[in-house]
């Protein structure tokens, strides 16, 4: 099941096509923003506040974002927790 992840400000992705939530402070992951930002591969979520964490999606796109990566590891982590508690209590009933 597919669910919802708030990256901040209204904006949301789909949390089984995140593969790394990531920093923004190296220097190759500024030019792989920047790369995204030329070729038209980047999605501005920060709505105009200091980037913070930069999503990359299965398809290539960035996702800039600003929130803390560990906030928005912590929403996805809870929501595949959630799904684990819900299979877990399948297999016992």
């Amino acid at each position: 099941m597919n669910r919802l992840i708030n990256v901040g400000f209204g904006n949301v992705v789909n949390s089984s096509k995140i593969v790394s939530i990531i920093s923004p402070d190296a220097a190759p992951v500024k030019r792989m923003v920047q790369t995204a930002k030329d070729t038209g591969m980047a999605i501005d979520a920060t709505c105009g506040r200091r980037t913070k964490a930069v999503i990359v999606t299965d398809s290539g796109h960035l996702i800039l974002s600003s929130l803390l990566p560990d906030t928005i590891t912590g929403r996805v982590n809870q929501h595949y927790d959630e799904n684990q508690d819900l299979i877990s209590n399948k297999h016992i009933q």
